[in-house]
């Protein structure tokens, strides 16, 4: 028999329901000695409400298909649609196939279920309240809700402790408080399943993992029912290091791309760089030089969103700021905001425009890596200044050990913030800093380093942030200051940024 190049799928009539479309997506794949039990045990009075029954063969080599062919071909208490998958589409690909038929289909809810019998047909029921009365999005069944539990049920001992420690590791990274991450008993609502893109996931195990980060990223609702556990002598298709291995990439890559690393699918990067104001930041230490000068006329050369201007005019400083694209607020955050594109230097009309008066200080603050020729900025930049006025200037250290560490992993690639930001132009080391400072004849007055802003990133990310969004000095602050000693101890090799206050020569 030549093998089908599309699936093969038998559908009686549809059946009527109440409100809520309600539909059961039955993943099997050499299922022929379990299938007909677990259809079997759909409970008597939930067979009423399920619209649709979509039992997918994922190609298997036994006779699954068949026996579930014939099943739905004698019975008709249950709405069957079988599917036969043209290959083995894997069991995140299977699972594609069947949410896809249940949107199309306009349900409401579809419940996942394997046709081995490893969950519990019995809790159907149970797995649809939530979306009865309309308080989750998603509802997975845990074997580790109820205590000692899934070891009384035949989990494996390995299994057992490998699945907690993995789940808590995943709780960690995604900022959640689910019992378990590994069950394969899981209900969703269509239209949330409609707003994710869960095609583009794995086709393998870990797409269930995919699911979750894709539903907490949206930012719905989870919701976690008891059920029991079973291990019965089905055999175990899931590579266990693999598997671990792949849900731990995916959990952490989330988190770092919510931290601005990265360029994944994930990755989070507003249209404004934020403020740093922590003691041991950049813009805390620009903001510390600002402040032990008088009130002065401020320059603030990449302003930004005005966010730093803002701070420094509540010092009693007059502020003008100058970047390509006036972001939202700026102007209420200024003193004077001037649009102009940086990229090329100042340029003759921009240096009149602003130079009707000179200025006691020019901030340039994470700048000079965005711009293709920082010296004629600093040249330009240099005209404006006042007699015995200053520059404060802060540039990212590439020579800090994450890019040298990218680089010689032959790794080197943009993220999306940070010294490797996709939008940074050139690169400094603590030597070509200092060489730019003396070809543009600017002196160094003070020099300073920061590490990495581990703050800056928790929040971010809320991780290490409390649930009033207040940042938890016991987790990442205890990292940041063991970090600033670090960046003292050896700035090229743990210094974030080098920060510079330089005046004309």
């Amino acid at each position: 028999m030549p093998e089908p190049t599309d699936p093969e799928v038998t559908s009686p009539a549809e059946t009527a329901v109440g409100d809520l479309r309600i539909g059961i997506l039955v993943v099997a794949y050499n299922a022929a000695s379990t299938l007909r039990e677990v259809l079997d045990r759909i409970p008597e009075d939930f067979r009423t409400r399920v619209e649709k029954v979509y039992v997918c063969d994922d190609f298997s080599t036994d006779d699954t298909y068949l026996i579930g062919l014939g099943y739905s071909q004698t019975r008709d208490d249950l709405p069957i649609t079988m599917v036969r998958q043209p290959r083995n589409l894997g069991y995140g690909g299977n699972q594609k196939s069947g949410y896809r038929m249940a949107i199309d289909d306009g349900l409401d809810v579809v419940v996942l279920l394997h046709g081995d019998g490893q969950y519990a047909p019995e809790k159907l029921p149970d797995m649809v309240v939530p979306f009865e009365s309309d308080s989750a999005d998603a509802v997975f069944g845990s074997r580790m809700m109820t205590p000692g539990g899934a070891l009384q049920g035949g989990m494996p001992r390995y299994k057992y402790v490998g699945n907690k420690v993995l789940s808590r590791f995943e709780n960690l990274m995604l900022g959640t408080e689910l019992s378990e991450f590994h069950s394969g008993y899981r209900a969703y609502s269509t239209k949330a399943l409609a707003s994710i893109d869960f095609e583009s996931n794995s086709d393998d195990f870990d797409f269930d993992t995919e699911i979750i980060i894709q539903l907490v990223e949206a930012g719905m609702r989870i919701e976690e029912i008891p059920i029991p556990t079973y291990y019965g002598d089905e055999i175990c298709r899931v590579n266990g290091m693999k598997y671990a291995a792949d849900v731990a990439t995916h959990v952490v890559t989330w988190r770092l791309n919510k931290m601005g690393l990265g360029q994944g699918r994930f990755a989070d990067v507003g249209e404004e760089y934020d403020l740093k104001p922590s003691a041991d930041s950049s813009h805390g230490v620009l903001l510390r030089w600002l402040d032990s000068m008088p009130s002065s006329r401020v320059l603030d050369l990449g302003c930004s969103g005005g966010q730093f201007a803002a701070v420094a005019r509540a010092s009693g400083h007059h502020v003008t700021g100058v970047d390509v694209a006036a972001a939202p607020g700026v102007t209420d955050r200024l003193d004077r905001f001037v649009q102009a594109d940086l990229d090329a230097g100042l340029g003759d009309e921009l240096i009149v425009e602003l130079g009707d008066e000179p200025f006691d200080v020019v901030v340039m603050g994470d700048v000079l890596e965005h711009v293709r020729h920082p010296g004629r900025l600093l040249a330009d930049a240099r005209k404006l200044l006042a007699p015995g006025g200053s520059m404060l200037i802060s540039v990212p250290n590439f020579g800090h050990w994450y890019p040298r560490f990218r680089t010689a992993l032959g790794a080197f690639d943009y993220d999306m913030r940070g010294i490797l930001d996709r939008t940074h132009v050139r690169f400094f080391t603590r030597r070509s800093l200092m060489r730019l400072l003396d070809d543009a004849n600017l002196r160094v007055v003070s020099f300073d380093q920061v590490g990495l802003p581990l703050g800056a990133l928790a929040e971010r990310s809320e991780l290490g942030v409390d649930e009033h969004g207040e940042f938890d000095e016991q987790g990442p602050g205890v990292l940041a200051k063991a970090e600033c000693a670090l960046a003292q101890a050896w700035p090229t090799m743990f210094a974030y940024q080098f920060l510079v206050k330089a005046e004309p020569a």
